[in-house]
């Protein structure tokens, strides 16, 4: 089973999302900026 960084990121900001909202801002920042740096880069994980 072969798991890429992405959805696991995505999975990760939910849950933190779901049970913490006040981070929120956070997490977008830092989801937007890891797939930005992907994307940018062409890392495959």
């Amino acid at each position: 089973m072969t798991l890429t960084l992405t959805p696991l990121i995505s999975l990760i900001a939910g849950l933190l999302i779901l049970f913490v909202p006040s981070l929120l801002r956070l997490i977008v920042a830092i989801y937007l900026i890891a797939i930005g740096v992907i994307g940018l880069f062409g890392l495959s994980f």
